[in-house]
């Protein structure tokens, strides 16, 4: 059974769009910083630090691939966010204390959700485009251009 859903998950993950990753990547980030708080709360040393783990893999990724060219303020503001979310998993791994960890889960739910509606707007966008004219193939075309 584990080997079917192993396959259905590299399947779901090679179908979906960047902006599904994302998401699945918070839903990720959001899991394993839960499972470290009740890892503490249980005293599960070894779960504590898997969560904290791979929690933080997941917010220096989010990190590493923010473009400061192209984002501008907004970016180093992100970039600031996940450098305090990666120190709060930190000190709540050394320690074992839940109330940083809880507070990167409420960022994270957060950023999640605001990630959500800005897809979800940005899909809306595309739409009404796409139905006045505006885009072929993906991209914005004026409604004057020869297609």
């Amino acid at each position: 059974m584990n080997a079917y859903m192993n396959k259905y998950q590299h399947n779901q993950i090679d179908t979906a769009s960047r902006e599904q990753i994302l998401i699945m990547l918070y839903d990720g980030a959001i899991r394993f910083t839960r499972q470290a708080i009740l890892a503490i709360e249980s005293g599960n040393q070894q779960g504590k630090v898997t969560g904290v783990e791979k929690a933080m893999a997941i917010v220096a990724e989010f990190r590493n691939t923010l473009d400061h060219q192209i984002g501008g303020e907004i970016a180093a503001n992100l970039d600031a966010l996940y450098e305090f979310m990666i120190h709060s998993l930190l000190q709540g791994n050394l320690k074992n204390e839940v109330k940083p960890l809880q507070v990167v889960d409420n960022l994270l739910t957060d950023l999640r959700e605001t990630w959500r509606q800005a897809i979800e707007i940005a899909q809306k966008e595309k739409q009404e485009q796409k139905a006045q004219g505006k885009v072929v193939n993906g991209n914005y075309q004026p409604l004057n251009a020869s297609l």
